[in-house]
């Protein structure tokens, strides 16, 4: 079994991914919504947002994989629901 000081650096880890990641996600949106606004009251026409849409979306779905698929501190009530995660796993 890991040590608790291993297996709290790793849970401490996984924290600061998913706060990363809600981070990015919100800029994602705005930004997003900010050039689809500007290409909607310009002429329309081609939808050029789309290549920002999937090229940023697509490094945005490897940061979720990362921050929820595997393993910022927050609070030690949720860093001791992650070393129990760990233990359990």
């Amino acid at each position: 079994m890991e040590g608790s000081d291993q297996i709290r650096r790793e849970a401490v880890k996984r924290l600061k991914r998913k706060r990363q990641f809600k981070q990015q996600l919100v800029s994602y949106v705005l930004v997003n919504a900010f050039l689809i606004a500007i290409w909607a009251i310009g002429d329309g026409g081609f939808f050029w947002p789309g290549f920002v849409l999937a090229g940023w979306g697509l490094g945005l779905a490897f940061s979720a994989q990362r921050a929820y698929g595997s393993s910022k501190v927050v609070t030690e009530e949720q860093i001791q629901h992650e070393m129990d995660d760990l233990r359990k796993g």
